[in-house]
């Protein structure tokens, strides 16, 4: 009873409290007042090869993290694009005294992450295995063994990488907007092609390892539960017989911003959303007075959920699920930028309001910059707390030639901004006169608001050639969404035996990263469905419809089928939906757009839109919308089964990832009810 006493005593005095003081627990707590924070200077010394190396001492845990990185200007690698990254993708694979396997194995064994970049190296180990770990980073890096069979995988993967991206917006955009900033033909604009990668021969792989992957320019920072005095014979050891090489690089020479605000644009005609850039190229720097203003700054119009971009184009108009800025400040290429992902018919209004934003950021309220200031700071101060940031830290210093006291004071750096500091930074380093809008989307859809704009408007192809407005090709006045069904029926095989089929079942496998997937799709008139996909024999999901109720199935759960994918199952009585089409306005034709480089009638349902070869009246494929973006599926390979022609090859991107069924057999007419429970 007592301790009861003294509970209710407790609670007494803290409301009391609370009323006293006038507490208002909705309001957001002021930040308190900015700490002190030491940050640990590493112990550094140079090898003869002119590596430099920095260790930081952090006994709280047994872990030790290694960074290595190179600090080369970029260089163009011309016919050979992509080798770098073919010779980074060999460092792991062996050495001239480990063999594959046996390298691997040892790494596995130890419990460590070691990797391999272009530019350098990553290992993160228990501080008890590190000196076997550096001895293995170490023997990658300096006797690495390159093989023709190994190179030749390296190729082949890639190539695979690139074609199932080649209807990804994101990485279209990615390639062309760099290729028109910086020139298609310098170090920063070229990219990766397949011929590119094709042209690539054992030798270039070594040669780009001996020119470039190089001590010279290099910071090995280590990090963790480690003694200076007993890893620096190690280092030393390890690292002696590194090569240093006398490539001599070219600065690249800096980019031109367009003399005027123009639209690019590049037509992905198969893209849902529309990849929107808006920026311009500056010349800030880390060691730039104004590089804290602009930090700041950028935070306020697009650094987080509560920036300007974000509340406009999402919160206020529901453009997009999120939009945002950068200002960077790199050393070679510094620049800044505004992005988002926007719905087609949204496009036009987008970009008009990103420039609003651009345009109208000429001051900051007081409370704008306080909480600016708030999250910067207490993002620092969390970041503190990996070892990759002391590492970054350390080498940021050397390359980008800060101030020794430059974190040491971040906090009191952010503190001392003024608004008055970041209406200056914004009009010299955000140009809305002088900005590149690139919009990789699907132009018959989106070009034509784009152009009501006022600003010039150019068009170029996914490989940044300078081309015309893709041709809008008009639907003939005979064909309706009712026609392009009947052909499609037509096609297949008619309509008397199409009606004939009340049930289909296909059974299709895809091999996904060496392992054998396998997918059982059975459909039934009146809706019914069952689609199971399983993974080495066992069930990865399974979603069951019998026509009224169904349920979905994955990792051990069971949950009832949401109603809008009951209504989704439904809309197609059919086993064939085609021979629904004229019949309900649940399919629309909206035009003919190319789909794999053919013309194709796209019929549209929903967030799905169908493609029907204009040549063949087949279908070629079709592409659902998610919010995690769009994913097309193609269909290809006809046979005749059973008089009636079905695709055998179903070709489907996911998360950049390509993955092909080939179908192994159809049945119909074969399906019972319990199949569907």
């Amino acid at each position: 009873m007592k301790k009861q006493l003294t509970y209710i005593a407790v609670a007494f005095l803290f409301s009391g409290l609370v009323s006293a003081q006038n507490i208002d627990l909705n309001a957001m707590p002021k930040a308190g007042p900015t700490p002190t924070i030491n940050i640990q200077k590493p112990k550094t010394f140079q090898l003869e090869n002119g590596m430099t190396v920095m260790v930081v001492e952090n006994h709280k845990l047994p872990r030790v993290t290694v960074s290595l990185q190179m600090d080369n200007p970029p260089y163009v690698e011309g016919k050979i694009a992509g080798v770098s990254s073919i010779m980074a993708d060999q460092l792991d694979k062996g050495t001239q005294k480990t063999s594959k396997d046996d390298f691997n194995e040892k790494v596995d064994y130890l419990g460590a992450r070691l990797g391999f970049s272009s530019n350098g190296a990553y290992a993160n180990s228990l501080s008890k295995y590190f000196p076997q770990v550096l001895e293995l980073m170490a023997e990658a890096i300096v006797h690495p063994k390159f093989r023709a069979e190994e190179v030749q995988t390296s190729k082949q993967r890639e190539i695979e990488g690139l074609k199932s991206m080649e209807k990804s917006a994101d990485a279209i955009a990615s390639r062309v907007s760099n290729a028109l900033t910086y020139g298609k033909n310098t170090a920063l604009g070229e990219f990766t092609t397949e011929e590119s990668i094709n042209n690539i021969q054992l030798a270039d792989v070594e040669n780009n390892y001996k020119n470039h992957y190089i001590p010279n320019n290099a910071y090995l920072v280590i990090v963790g539960d480690v003694k200076f005095d007993e890893i620096k014979p190690m280092i030393e050891k390890s690292f002696a017989d590194w090569k240093k090489s006398d490539t001599k690089y070219e600065v690249p020479k800096p980019a031109q911003n367009v003399a005027k605000t123009e639209i690019d644009i590049v037509d992905v005609p198969t893209a849902v959303q529309s990849v929107v850039s808006v920026g311009n190229l500056t010349d800030l720097k880390m060691n730039n007075p104004h590089y804290f203003a602009a930090t700041l700054g950028n935070y306020i119009l697009g650094g987080g959920a509560d920036s300007r971009l974000f509340m406009n184009l999402r919160e206020k108009n529901g453009y997009t699920y999120g939009a945002y800025s950068g200002l960077s400040a790199r050393k070679y290429n510094s620049f800044f930028s505004a992005n988002a992902s926007v719905r087609n018919e949204v496009t036009d209004k987008a970009v008009q309001e990103f420039m609003n934003e651009l345009k109208g950021f000429t001051s900051v309220t007081p409370e704008e910059l306080e909480s600016a200031k708030a999250k910067l700071k207490g993002s620092f101060i969390l970041s503190l707390e990996q070892p990759a940031t002391i590492a970054s830290f350390a080498v940021n210093e050397k390359t980008q030639n800060l101030p020794e006291d430059f974190y040491k004071n971040y906090l009191k750096s952010i503190d001392a901004v003024t608004a008055a500091d970041i209406s200056n930074v914004a009009k010299e380093y955000i140009l809305p006169n002088q900005t590149r809008i690139f919009v990789a989307g699907k132009a018959s859809e989106i070009a034509d608001g784009l152009e009501k704009l006022g600003y010039p408007v150019n068009y170029y192809d996914n490989m940044a050639n300078k081309t015309t407005k893709p041709e809008v090709k008009k639907v003939d006045a005979n064909t309706t969404i009712s026609t392009i069904g009947e052909n499609y029926i037509k096609a297949i095989g008619g309509a008397k035996k199409v009606a004939a089929i009340n049930s289909a079942k296909m059974i299709a496998t895809a091999n996904v990263q060496g392992m054998e997937m396998q997918m059982e799709n059975t459909t039934a008139k009146g809706g019914k469905t069952l689609i199971e996909v399983k993974m080495m024999g066992n069930t990865m999901q399974k979603i069951v419809f019998d026509g009224k109720d169904g349920f979905m199935e994955g990792q051990g759960q069971k949950i009832p089928l949401p109603e809008e994918q009951k209504k989704g199952f439904l809309a197609n009585t059919e086993v064939f939906p085609e021979l629904n089409y004229g019949k309900s306005d649940t399919y629309q034709l909206s035009g003919i757009e190319k789909y794999n480089d053919e013309d194709a009638y796209a019929v549209k349902s929903g967030e799905k839109t169908i493609y029907y070869s204009v040549k063949s009246g087949l279908k070629i494929g079709e592409v659902q919308s998610t919010p995690q973006g769009a994913i097309p599926t193609t269909y290809s390979d006809y046979r005749e089964v059973n008089g009636v022609k079905m695709p055998f090859k179903i070709s489907q991107n996911m998360g950049g990832m390509d993955i092909t069924f080939d179908v192994q057999s159809y049945e119909f007419n074969t399906a019972k009810d319990s199949d569907f429970k």
